[in-house]
């Protein structure tokens, strides 16, 4: 039987087109860029309802952090990859016309020691005004774009946005909301996580945490490790450990009204594997539910594949065939860690959480409070 997949709740944002280039039409476009530790990825979009309609997509593996654990420097030849990816992204926002925009850069950019060059180097060769934001509004904009996957029985909801440099994990209370009201509740999450209990209305932020482990990350950690099967499990349980300041990880959860979104290049594979896609759907893995034994199935598969099984494997992608196990042991700890038996997927995340939040702010999205 095929699983469930999730209704939004409330008027808000729902399913996010992504589709090739779409000719204009009025309203006026916004940009969003997110550049990670291996991925620059933009999405250009405009209002339309109470969601946006993507126009104009791009995405690349820049591995802008290569490096970066050795030397704690972001390296010449990363930046210079980097920056060509940004050219071809000054280009789809001139063409379009695009005004209103915010591109960001997350963790390698946090931690490289030489980041504040390269955003001069960005603004000088592209014109670019590339900002880095701390890992608490990585955390929140992530929170943002998967609200609407929020179910409408779910008291208790962990999101998890799995990217290249480091993990962000959030924990929200939704148990005093009325069930239509709660995916929107938390929608609103604006000033920030760290907030006494009370400030945002009906949602409440247990805790939140950005592990500085992501899929580059985790595998440079453990790349002298030969055994594919040592390493994974090494990766694994090296990830649970940081967990130990959540404060969730050592209190537990009820499994009753327990939800985990996981958001990642990571968890939409998995997905997509577990649908046997022989070209990905997004319309197919956004919102779907997978169980812990269908996660497990996926993963054992990609373990018994080896290094060179995964390279030629065309589900999983010649950009992510080096990175999925490490993705994939994250993701075996977060299931191994709650008591969970399910997780919802999402196809969404930084991206969509900055144009969710610019529209909002500019009033553009029908029936939808400012956030």
């Amino acid at each position: 039987m095929a699983p469930r997949r999730p209704r939004s709740a409330g008027a808000f944002p729902k399913a996010v087109e992504h589709p090739a280039t779409k000719p204009a039409e009025s309203g006026e476009l916004y940009a969003a860029l997110d550049l990670g530790t291996n991925s620059c990825r933009m999405l250009i979009a405009r209002p339309k309802g109470d969601q946006f309609q993507v126009v104009d997509s791009f995405s690349k593996a820049v591995q802008l952090g290569q490096g970066l654990e050795a030397s704690g420097r972001l390296s010449r030849s990363s930046m210079a990859r980097t920056v060509q990816a940004l050219q071809i992204c000054r280009r789809k926002i001139e063409t379009h016309g695009v005004k209103r925009m915010r591109l960001v850069a997350t963790e390698a950019c946090r931690r490289a020691g030489n980041a504040r060059d390269f955003i001069r180097y960005v603004r000088r060769e592209t014109g670019l005004p590339l900002e880095i934001i701390p890992a608490e509004e990585e955390a929140r904009l992530a929170v943002i774009s998967c609200a609407p996957l929020v179910s409408r029985q779910a008291e208790q909801v962990l999101i998890v946005d799995i990217g290249g440099g480091s993990t962000e994990l959030v924990w929200i209370d939704v148990a005093g909301v009325e069930p239509c009201e709660r995916a929107r509740a938390i929608m609103r999450i604006s000033e920030g996580l760290s907030q006494p209990e009370g400030t945002v209305p009906g949602a409440r932020v247990v805790d939140w945490i950005s592990v500085p482990l992501g899929v580059a990350t985790l595998k440079d950690h453990f790349a002298d490790v030969e055994d594919d099967a040592a390493r994974f499990a090494l990766m694994s349980w090296y990830f649970e450990e940081k967990l130990a300041n959540f404060s969730t990880y050592s209190c537990g959860a009820p499994r009753e009204g327990f939800q985990i979104i996981g958001t990642s290049g990571t968890v939409t594979t998995v997905a997509a594997c577990h649908l046997g896609l022989r070209r990905y759907d997004r319309t197919r893995v956004d919102g779907l539910t997978m169980s812990s034994s269908q996660i497990d199935t996926v993963i054992r598969s990609f373990l018994s594949l080896g290094p060179e099984g995964r390279r030629a494997d065309p589900r999983i992608g010649r950009d992510r065939h080096t990175l999925i196990m490490s993705g994939a042991a994250i993701l075996q700890a977060l299931m191994r860690v709650w008591p969970t038996d399910a997780m919802s997927v999402a196809d969404r995340g930084l991206r969509e959480g900055l144009l969710y939040a610019q529209m909002a702010a500019d009033g553009v999205l029908e029936e939808m409070g400012p956030i």
